[in-house]
């Protein structure tokens, strides 16, 4: 085991030692004499949090199967530590080698949701490499970005060398291999990333110039030379079967937040609300051979020792050969004690009979995602729920023995009226009312408990809804004290529970996931100021945000109070995410409508994701 980077003293002094110190099962030591390249992933958060995350375990197996490199793992350090570290000088380093990661030649950082962004710069700052990408030397490793926030990469462009656009098993062995045949020729790391501006899928923001109108809006988005794409290509993985996928996943030394083995079943979605910008970015629907899942679920569940198994989908209950591969894992595991986790279910496509199995092993609340309280909302968002379809599958729920109900709906929506507002308890209370005339009271496992949480609705890059308006948060407030008060005034509103997010997080959250390069600056001062760690509440600080737009002289509103144009040019359009905008602007369309479209495996909507030669385009 290599010596600690962090003394016994520290580790004594910190939160939750075990977050620092590697050496967890199934994760990979190599010599680091034996090896040419040497790669960091990196989550920007705790470590509970990134060790939970699939993207990066794909990742840390992909690169390591490779004997010329070793793939290590790098967490956001709680404040507590980031203290000690900057106080005592100590550079951040790897879980492996617990070496400084500024003497890696690659540091790879996920970006799964915008309020890590202050997170990226505290990996930066503590592993004692330049925050700007113009400032780094031949010195320090080449930093890439990649996953979903990745699709609109320009409000951290300039802290980037580059980003990589899509699935991440297509093209890195591809830069591994040039980054490795240019390093022997001494290139210089300005030679290395034009040529990986090259690589389909890479995007190199210092070889792309951006200017901007009198009215703040984008006049031109063109590469600084001839011999690299004006369009960045997506890259996807068509294939899932046959992908690389871990079969021996690293596990944590102490409880992550989804402590168990993860089966991804398929990737992408064919219900295509407009809302959701994975159900997007992801297409096409992907589904991995069931065949494939079985030896895959057996692989790792001993090579683990985790008591659960979770199927990861965007909508599980698509995925075709769900019955058969449920009853598989009951009939393989149930008399080892191993769980069945079945997220991301719809109700109406909810099988009693997948329900009752699941149940004999551990009864749970079950959560299910209207999104919109009204039927004309669901229509504008085209989730393709109908209200006796949502109550048809809580009766099949409260009738297969459950009595907890967790319902996720969004506030804030496009054309959202007072009336779809109230309509969220409204049909809480109908639901809650189901379960009282469905069950007789003998049967009853204590009353009825229906949880509604609310979120404000964020418009992500690449949806339908990506032209749209959004809310100050004094807007957003009210909206949540309507449904508030409407549930008091709910019959059964003692089975009623009503939880909702905070408003300035999610105007934030809109401006970092619309903005273009000049938002750049102002991460860069909310860090300067002290601020990382925004996705916890407890260390979010509005006002310092606030102050840091003043400073900088940039206008949030420009970014969320305003509704854009078709014909603006948006700050990813230089992106091809396989949807065309044709097709986005027609779904808008359809949203201001009230039309519903119908799923892929009904109709297809020609969305432009048939281009990738694959999936459910290729179905029939």
């Amino acid at each position: 085991m290599p010596k600690l980077a962090l003394s016994d003293e520290i580790l004594m002094q910190i939160d939750k030692p075990a977050r620092y110190i590697g050496n967890e099962l199934n994760s990979v030591v190599k010599d680091k004499n034996h090896v040419d390249i040497r790669v960091a992933m990196v989550f920007p958060d705790v470590y509970e949090i990134g060790m939970s995350h699939l993207g990066i375990q794909i990742l840390y197996d992909l690169f390591n199967r490779r004997e010329d490199t070793w793939c290590e793992r790098v967490y956001s350090p709680w404040p507590d530590l980031h203290k000690i570290m900057k106080e005592k000088n100590i550079p951040l380093f790897g879980l492996e080698s617990q070496e400084p990661i500024k003497d890696l030649d690659f540091l790879g950082i996920t970006l799964q949701y915008e309020m890590c962004y202050t997170n990226i710069l505290q990996i930066l700052d503590l592993g004692q490499i330049p925050l700007y990408a113009k400032d780094r030397t031949e010195d320090h490793p080449i930093v890439m970005g990649g996953g979903p926030c990745a699709y609109n990469p320009e409000p951290i462009a300039d802290f980037f060398d580059f980003f990589y656009i899509g699935e991440g098993e297509t093209q890195y062995d591809a830069i591994l291999d040039l980054y490795k045949e240019m390093r022997a020729k001494n290139a210089t790391r300005a030679e290395i990333l034009h040529e990986i501006a090259k690589v389909p899928g890479m995007y190199v923001p210092s070889l792309y110039e951006v200017t901007y109108k009198e009215d703040g809006t984008i006049a031109s988005f063109e590469p600084t030379a001839s011999d690299i794409p004006r369009v960045i290509e997506k890259q996807v993985v068509t294939d899932l079967s046959t992908a690389i996928y871990p079969e021996k996943p690293v596990v944590p030394f102490i409880k992550s937040t989804q402590d168990r083995v993860v089966l991804e079943i398929q990737r992408g979605c064919i219900r295509g609300c407009r809302f959701c910008q994975a159900g997007m970015i992801y297409r096409p629907n992907r589904e991995k051979d069931i065949h494939r899942l079985k030896e895959l679920a057996y692989k790792m569940l001993m090579s683990t020792g985790h008591e659960e198994i979770s199927l990861s989908s965007l909508s599980s209950s698509d995925y075709t050969d769900l019955q058969e591969l449920v009853t598989f894992l009951i009939d393989e595991f149930q008399g080892k004690g191993v769980n069945i986790s079945l997220p991301s279910l719809r109700i109406d496509a909810f099988s009693l009979d997948v329900m009752s199995k699941v149940q004999d092993i551990k009864k749970s609340s079950l959560t299910f995602a209207p999104e919109g309280g009204s039927q004309r909302i669901r229509n504008v968002i085209n989730k393709g729920l109908t209200k006796e379809i949502i109550l048809s599958g809580a009766g099949q729920a409260f009738e297969g023995g459950w009595n907890k109900v967790k319902l996720y709906f969004m506030l804030g929506l496009p054309t959202e009226k007072e009336e779809d507002m109230k309509a969220i308890p409204e049909l809480a209370n109908d639901i809650a009312a189901l379960y009282y005339e469905t069950v007789p009271k003998d049967k009853r496992n204590g009353k009825c408990q229906i949880t509604i949480s609310t979120s404000f609705f964020v418009p992500k890059p690449f949806t339908p809804f990506q032209w749209c308006t959004m809310q100050q948060p004094e807007e957003y407030l009210r909206r949540a004290r309507i449904v508030n008060e409407t549930c008091k005034e709910q019959l059964n509103h003692k089975s009623i529970r009503y939880n909702w997010h905070e408003a300035d997080v999610t105007v934030l959250e809109g401006v970092l996931a619309r903005g273009d390069r000049r938002i750049a600056q102002v991460i860069a001062k909310v860090y300067e100021d002290g601020g990382f760690y925004d996705a916890w509440s407890e260390y979010f600080d509005y006002e310092r945000w606030l102050k840091a737009f003043e400073e900088c002289g940039v206008d949030p509103n420009f970014y969320t109070m305003r509704e854009r144009s078709l014909e603006e040019i948006l700050p990813w359009d230089f992106i091809n995410a396989g949807v065309t905008k044709e097709f986005l602007i027609r779904e808008w369309k359809n949203a201001l409508a009230e039309s519903v479209t119908p799923n892929c495996r009904m109709r297809c909507s020609g969305c432009g994701s048939r281009v990738y030669g694959g999936g459910v385009c290729y179905e029939n």
